[in-house]
């Protein structure tokens, strides 16, 4: 089963349709596809998964194989309910805790900064891509995160440790994602992410040539009517070697109001008498058409 690759790239020029039609298919069918061409500085990329990897390494390794869910492991006893990730995360945006967060170096807090502006532009770009295909005002998605303080964004940064017995616990169990669109740096070695789809638990690969990994929160599937979906997955512990993971969530703020764009919401509380007088006038004409202007009258206009 073959993940969508978005080619940015192609949004400009001749293959755009395509490409729309593409990017359209995968929230609706996926609920996650991959990215390429994005616009991200890829030595930015590099950076911040090195400095993430050493920090991990001085500050983050020897308290973790210490815990008490690495111990409970390796006495074999039930971890059912606990995920096997070392884990810290930062907030960005309305406001940034990055230089509060205690053992970060300089260096890593002004690499991630660097990286978070070049992804919040892309994360708006992405949502005005998603608003063009569900036909909705291009910033409806960022107005409606936004409120008068913006969105929320922020990033969860996750080792997934060696692991010397996969066998008795997940990485991370499976879930949903509550916020809007996640922007996935991963790994390149280490796989371990998986989606469920179709009846079935897909792989996802370890990002090559600097793709960056995308799915889509449950907020996203709300203010689309379903649409789009939002889709459980989870991260299976490996034996051989750590998964790193950095993911950015471009969230509602959490005064923000989310519900489904009236646009794409079906006519309600329409008598069918009054929904027969107008098909009568339109029924060889676009359904679409029809069914905005039966909003009117469901709404007694």
């Amino acid at each position: 089963m073959e993940i969508p690759v978005i080619d940015f790239s192609k949004l400009e020029g001749d293959e755009r349709s395509a490409t729309m039609g593409l990017l359209h298919q995968a929230c609706e069918k996926w609920g996650f596809f991959m990215i390429e061409n994005h616009g991200i500085d890829i030595y930015l990329m590099d950076n911040v998964k090195q400095l993430v990897n050493q920090h991990y390494e001085a500050n983050m390794k020897k308290r973790f194989y210490e815990s008490e869910v690495s111990i409970s492991l390796q006495k074999k006893e039930n971890i059912s309910n606990t995920d096997w990730e070392s884990t810290f995360f930062v907030w960005h945006r309305p406001s940034s805790n990055i230089y509060e967060i205690q053992g970060l170096s300089k260096e890593l807090c002004k690499a991630v900064d660097a990286y978070i502006d070049q992804l919040i532009e892309l994360a708006e770009n992405l949502s005005e891509l998603m608003c063009e295909n569900l036909g909705l005002e291009k910033s409806y998605i960022k107005e409606a995160f936004s409120r008068s303080k913006g969105p929320s964004v922020g990033t969860k940064v996750a080792i997934y440790p060696q692991c010397p017995r996969p066998d008795l616990v997940r990485g991370l169990r499976e879930h949903t994602d509550a916020g809007g669109i996640i922007l996935l740096l991963q790994d390149e070695q280490v796989p371990g992410l998986e989606f469920f789809k179709d009846g079935h638990w897909v792989d996802i690969p370890p990002s090559k040539n600097n793709r960056l990994f995308v799915n889509i929160g449950d907020q996203i599937e709300i203010l689309s009517n379903g649409m789009y979906k939002s889709i459980q997955h989870r991260v299976m512990a490996e034996k051989d070697g750590n998964r790193l993971s950095i993911a950015t969530f471009y969230n509602p703020n959490g005064e923000a109001i989310i519900s489904p764009a009236p646009k794409l919401l079906y006519p309600s509380h329409l008598r069918f008498h009054d929904y027969l007088n107008l098909y009568s006038k339109t029924k060889f004409a676009e359904k679409g058409p029809r069914f905005e202007y039966a909003k009117t009258l469901a709404n007694g206009h």
